[in-house]
């Protein structure tokens, strides 16, 4: 039995979540060499002597979510149940295995059949999941609480907002405050002009030398992080008391993710070290401005939620490293949390940019019913 197509969140989400296998299986992308024996040498290998439970479980896990995706994804496009598994399984296998192959050429990285097996099972395993939420017509729940709650042609909203809170578990300069990659941008530029005539023409980085944000200016920060993903949320639903309960959930998931991300850092006693003088003002303009709005139109909402990302990437650079974000960025940076490091910072960096061309074409798109 099939379903009728339909436009989905999945796909995208299955789409970044295998760009960040890739970024965590080809991280640091450095050193790059040809090997000195046949790159598929792996595929045949023994056992590995040194292995723990750890990377075995990482291993099946890590991929599991993408066979859900996937597979969910292709179910959702009106394949067959049993397709559609078979096709999300070979996508990650493949996947997998071309992430092996590539490890031969990076002297950090090993390749290894295990891992490669392992993968694949993960992926067949969450396929299965998938297939199994369909087969007991959770599928359809959800599409008829999706169509209630949110519009159609909203698939790269929900997959934006379902990310948000990945987004904040990287280290931010200012609570909520996302898309930092002003450094990241002056170092490589730094690092491309070493050796040509144009090196030292750029300085190092002025954040040690910045002042700290005013209250004021961080409380605005701290109110703009939370007002986008509520505008965003507006953009693709319907005006009502709907919009009501996803602003108090985006103020829930924002100091949930965030309490998270500290307590990573830091260890569960100084979960809450996050917290300034600013952060309650900010959190409560936040809210107030997102219920004052809470009427608009949805491409109104898209308009006002570009002003916003907008201004929140602007200031988010005028924030200088404060102690509490460069030793929380320095324990992420030196490898603590092996590959989520690099998941949560992709995510943290590009998530502000992804809203700002997803609310883009919301506001040029014709006009709806509201």
């Amino acid at each position: 039995m099939t379903t009728a197509p339909h436009r989905t969140s999945l796909a995208p989400l299955a789409a970044l979540y295998a760009a960040l296998i890739v970024y965590a299986s080809l991280y640091p992308f450095t050193g790059w060499r040809v090997p000195a024996i046949s790159p598929f040498a792996f595929v045949v290998a023994p056992w590995p002597r040194w292995w723990t439970r750890f990377d075995l479980i990482s291993n099946l896990l890590g991929y599991l979510p993408f066979g859900a995706l996937a597979c969910g994804a292709l179910l959702r496009t009106g394949r067959p149940r049993w397709a559609a598994a078979g096709l999300a399984t070979l996508a990650g296998t493949l996947l997998s295995g071309t992430m092996e192959l590539l490890q031969n050429y990076l002297p950090a990285r090993v390749p290894s059949n295990v891992d490669w097996g392992l993968n694949a099972l993960g992926t067949l395993a969450g396929a299965l999941l998938a297939v199994l939420v369909a087969a007991l017509g959770w599928v359809g729940r959800w599409q008829q609480l999706r169509d209630r709650w949110f519009v159609p042609q909203s698939a790269g909203g929900l997959a934006l907002l379902v990310s948000w809170p990945a987004a904040l578990l990287f280290p931010t300069p200012v609570p909520l405050g996302l898309g930092r990659v002003g450094n990241l941008l002056h170092e490589a530029l730094l690092g491309a002009l070493a050796g040509t005539p144009w090196d030292g023409w750029i300085g190092p980085p002025d954040d040690a030398i910045a002042p700290p944000l005013p209250p004021g200016v961080e409380m605005v920060g701290i109110a703009l992080g939370l007002l986008v993903p509520c505008l965003l949320a507006y953009a693709v639903t319907p005006r009502g008391w709907r919009r009501l309960v996803l602003v108090a959930g985006a103020a829930l998931l924002g100091f949930g993710a965030t309490t998270l991300s500290t307590a990573l850092s830091f260890g569960p006693d100084h979960a809450l070290a996050w917290v300034t003088l600013a952060t309650p003002a900010g959190w409560i303009v936040g809210l107030v401005a997102a219920l004052l709005l809470v009427a608009v139109p949805r491409r109104l909402a898209a308009a006002l939620g570009l002003v916003a990302v907008t201004a929140m990437i602007a200031l988010v650079h005028e924030a200088p490293a404060d102690p509490y974000f460069a030793s929380s960025l320095q324990n992420w940076e030196q490898g603590r949390f092996i590959r989520f490091h690099g998941i949560a910072q992709w995510v943290g960096w590009l998530w502000p940019y992804a809203v700002l061309l997803y609310l883009i074409g919301r506001t040029v798109a014709r006009a709806e019913k509201p």
